[in-house]
């Protein structure tokens, strides 16, 4: 093991909504890769039925309201994972928390309006304390941000971007639900090279995915990617499209939870994304598939906290994960656990 391996093994790592569902994910993803967590939620009581040994796990209690709370919850850690939506109500108070105490800060927010929050007022900030602010390190907005940089490679710039996401189902969490009820701003997209609202009725179109999943009927529904990419990609068009399937399933409200299909934790829903980009008469395509989009986001978000701990990247300040990580080494990374 070298030296490098051993600080990161048992590293602090505070998991603010880790009560929640993508938050137990995160919490049981750390202790896979042999991090301590430190599971942060307003009532520890909450994690009576969850399972975690207190041997293993840290237990602690703060609440966003009071920042003294936050402050010692989060002491000792070198980084916090930020999993509590709506984001818009939570990222401020926890980002402030991290750089106040000088640990790396990460969430797994799809909210444009949050994570464009996070990328104008903490780079300064985070820049002066030396460490990252990383928001959207989740399968709605990272990791998109991640293939889309892989696609793009050499070339410094696109004519269009197109994200394609097809969800065989999409079962919500209760935090999903509530914050597609509370999250009212306009959605924002590229169009002749301007971040523009999305135009309503939403755009339409069709797309065949590789495999089982094949034909679907797609809408424009854009995520905090748009927000991620645009720090660092000129082009004239970009869009993401979700399969109307998955959006009938969302907007239905008798749609169950997620249930666990094994011992993982994991249900059964699989994923594609298929992101094209042309360039004068070019074009790339990079496709990507896996399995549950919550406990994907916690793979993801716990990836890119164990490379920033081992110091496989360097940089700080607030930035989109396409620019903090190398993508092609970071997707490659997780190619077992997504397919």
């Amino acid at each position: 093991m070298s030296k490098t391996d051993r600080g990161v093994k048992g590293a602090l790592v505070a998991v603010f909504g880790a009560a929640g569902h993508t938050g137990r994910f995160v919490v049981a993803e750390l202790l896979r890769r042999g991090m301590a967590p430190i599971a942060i939620a307003r009532d520890v009581t909450s994690f009576a039925s969850s399972g975690l040994s207190s041997h293993d796990v840290l237990f602690r209690e703060a609440f966003i309201q009071r920042p003294e709370t936050l402050d010692l919850a989060l002491k000792g850690a070198q980084a916090v994972i930020n999993c509590a939506g709506p984001f818009f109500e939570t990222a401020h108070a926890v980002a402030a928390a991290a750089v106040r105490g000088g640990m790396h800060y990460f969430d797994v927010s799809a909210e444009q309006p949050s994570v464009r929050e996070m990328l104008d007022t903490y780079d300064v900030a985070a820049r002066d304390a030396g460490v990252a602010v990383i928001p959207a390190m989740s399968f709605y907005g990272g990791f998109a941000d991640l293939l889309v940089t892989a696609t793009l490679g050499n070339w410094s710039q696109a004519d269009t971007i197109d994200v394609m996401i097809g969800l065989d189902s999409w079962h919500p969490t209760r935090g999903t639900r509530i914050t597609g009820e509370k999250n009212t701003s306009q959605r924002m997209v590229v169009t002749e090279g301007a971040l523009v609202p999305l135009s309503l009725p939403r755009p339409e179109k069709e797309w065949t995915f590789d495999g089982p999943l094949g034909y679907q009927a797609m809408l424009e529904v854009p995520f905090s990617e748009i927000v991620l990419i645009t720090r660092h990609v000129k082009t004239a068009e970009l869009h993401t499209w979700l399969n109307s399937a998955a959006l009938d399933d969302i907007h239905n409200s008798t749609t169950p939870a997620p249930k666990p299909a094994d011992e993982t934790g994991f249900s059964s829903q699989r994923f594609m994304v298929d992101v094209v980009a042309t360039c004068d008469g070019s074009t790339r395509r990079i496709v990507a598939q896996g399995r549950d989009i919550y406990g994907f986001s916690a793979v993801l978000v716990c990836e890119g906290v164990e490379r920033l701990l081992k110091g496989k990247i360097s940089g700080d300040g607030a930035q989109p994960p396409g620019t903090i990580f190398e993508a092609h080494e970071l997707l490659s990374a997780l190619v077992c656990r997504t397919i």
